[in-house]
């Protein structure tokens, strides 16, 4: 057991106020786990740095000159989450024979950890941290959360239920992983394409240690959107599907304007035209933005731009 090395991989944009405390609860875990040999004296923590504005590099790099069982990577630019984390797994992959993924402002429940990597040892290669309520969310946030995971199944999306970015994944699923090269990336979406054997952990999510959440409600639509139009296409065969109803409409309509031309009554029905011009515009607009955005997706995905590009790696300095 204790030959698996373990690498936590942290994303960082502006965590300043976190990444101490950060430091020190995941060292204590560390160390727990190699004195338990459970994983390798070599794992470590690895922070990708997202282009942050603060002095979140300068922290990690000082960490790590004081302990090397903290590394890190910094972006040339800030590349957004997703991206983010892509690149510490892709990196991270190259070390170790077993990579989790959590956030930095504590709120995933790092004891967690020697269950997942008890269900690792057991033969899964991928095990999803997953809240197992959301008690401490306001009322608003619990229903746009379960109103998001059920909309994306609805859509076609393979997501696991009330899971974030907390996982566990062993290399050979990273090398497998490194074959999918959307720019658009939604990973808790991805994972479950890879296959292989999976399991789930259940955890309390804490409440954030602190600073500020780096998802507001904006960022959070946007996220969904990108999901479901980067994994279904059931938006644009909703699309048809309203084209065949709007179609039978017009000629339900087309069948009483000329019921009324023949009854003499053609002065009746103006607010009802009036109202049909506006809907079907409307609807016009509204599957063009739709058909807009895939179109948008398969330019960015054609150009094939670098998703990331690593500036500093901390790990080849040590």
């Amino acid at each position: 057991m204790s030959k698996n090395v373990l690498y936590v991989v942290v994303p960082c944009y502006n965590e300043e106020e976190v990444l101490k405390e950060t430091t020190k609860r995941l060292k204590e875990k560390l160390k727990n786990l190699i004195k338990e040999k459970m994983i390798s004296n070599k794992s470590k923590v690895m922070y990708v740095n997202d282009g942050s504005k603060d002095k979140t590099w300068k922290i990690i790099k000082e960490i790590n000159n004081k302990d090397k069982m903290f590394t890190g990577i910094s972006l040339s630019r800030n590349k957004g989450h997703q991206n983010a984390l892509l690149a510490g797994l892709m990196t991270a992959k190259n070390y170790a024979d077993v990579v989790i993924s959590m956030d930095a402002d504590l709120q995933d429940d790092i004891n967690t950890i020697d269950e997942m990597i008890a269900k690792y040892n057991n033969g899964c290669d991928i095990v999803y941290g997953v809240r197992s309520s959301r008690k401490k969310d306001s009322w608003f946030k619990k229903t746009t959360a379960q109103g998001f995971y059920k909309f994306m199944r609805f859509m076609g999306v393979e997501v696991v239920y009330n899971h974030a970015d907390y996982r566990l994944t062993s290399k050979r699923v990273l090398d497998a992983f490194e074959d999918y090269k959307e720019v658009n990336l939604f990973l808790r979406g991805m994972f479950p394409l890879v296959g292989f054997k999976s399991d789930v952990v259940y955890y309390e999510r804490k409440e954030r240690f602190a600073g500020e959440s780096k998802y507001p409600l904006k960022k959070m639509l946007n996220f969904a959107w990108d999901g479901i139009t980067s994994f279904s296409v059931r938006p644009i065969r909703l699309i048809l599907n309203l084209g065949i109803i709007m179609f039978i409409v017009s000629l339900l309509v087309l069948i009483y304007s000329l019921v009324v031309k023949l009854l003499g009554r053609t002065v009746d029905g103006w607010t009802f035209i009036v109202c049909s011009i506006w809907l079907v515009s409307g609807v016009q607009m509204l599957s063009l933005g739709i058909i807009g955005e895939y179109i948008g997706k398969v330019y960015s995905e054609t150009k094939r731009r670098p998703r990331y590009i690593v500036m500093e790696n901390l790990n080849d300095e040590d």
